[in-house]
């Protein structure tokens, strides 16, 4: 399925394109063993979860030096695609289950990733301070501001300002809150023409708000 990337990201290098595809291999290996993916879903893995991380690449274009934290990583979703298309970009994965952690981990090492470190924990233990904090599917939007706004950095070198970017499906109007007004929510359909992005969406906050 290799083809996917390079079909919206042409300018992947061999390397990269070859990284993409050995990634799918592994999250269905490592699945068998803990469950990272939803097992009904994990031959979806190329579209529904590594295309689906890469849609923040779509949307901004990280400066290389910054450093990302993927709060709630699971088996490295969106961390580990990320990584792939920003090497020089340092991606700081955490989760709260060891199992997980260790999964995204052997990925990594096994893909020779040597731009992401790994977390096992919650945000209040982790001391860096990221450029952008990312998300998927971990929980409303609101509360991700609340628990990662001390681990934004006050310096900015991205074209947009410092803060949260997560993924979201469907209607999320009144997840926002007081967020609505400074925060932008890009249909991920704009960039992919796949089903499966007809609902879901990019939500992005600038911190501190």
């Amino acid at each position: 399925m290799s083809d996917i990337y390079k079909k919206y990201f042409p300018h992947l290098t061999d390397r990269q394109s070859r990284q993409l595809s050995e990634m799918e291999e592994l999250f269905k290996e490592v699945n068998k063993k803990v469950n990272v993916v939803s097992r009904q879903d994990i031959e979806n893995i190329s579209v529904n979860h590594i295309l689906h991380s890469l849609a923040i690449a779509k949307y901004l274009s990280f400066s290389p030096g910054s450093l990302v934290i993927d709060l709630g990583t699971g088996g490295g979703l969106p961390g580990l695609p990320l990584a792939v298309l920003f090497p020089e970009v340092r991606f700081h994965l955490i989760d709260r289950i060891g199992k997980k952690i260790n999964a995204a981990k052997e990925i990594a090492e096994k893909l020779g990733l040597g731009n992401v470190s790994f977390q096992h924990g919650d945000m209040g233990e982790c001391k860096e301070k990221a450029d952008f904090i990312v998300s998927r599917a971990v929980t409303d939007h609101p509360s991700l501001i609340k628990i990662s706004r001390k681990n934004i950095s006050k310096e900015s070198r991205n074209a947009l300002p410092n803060g949260l970017i997560t993924l979201k499906g469907g209607d999320i109007s009144g997840e926002l809150g007081k967020f609505s007004s400074i925060s932008e929510i890009i249909p991920i359909s704009s960039y992919f023409e796949e089903p499966f992005f007809a609902t879901k969406k990019i939500v992005y906050t600038p911190i501190p708000v």
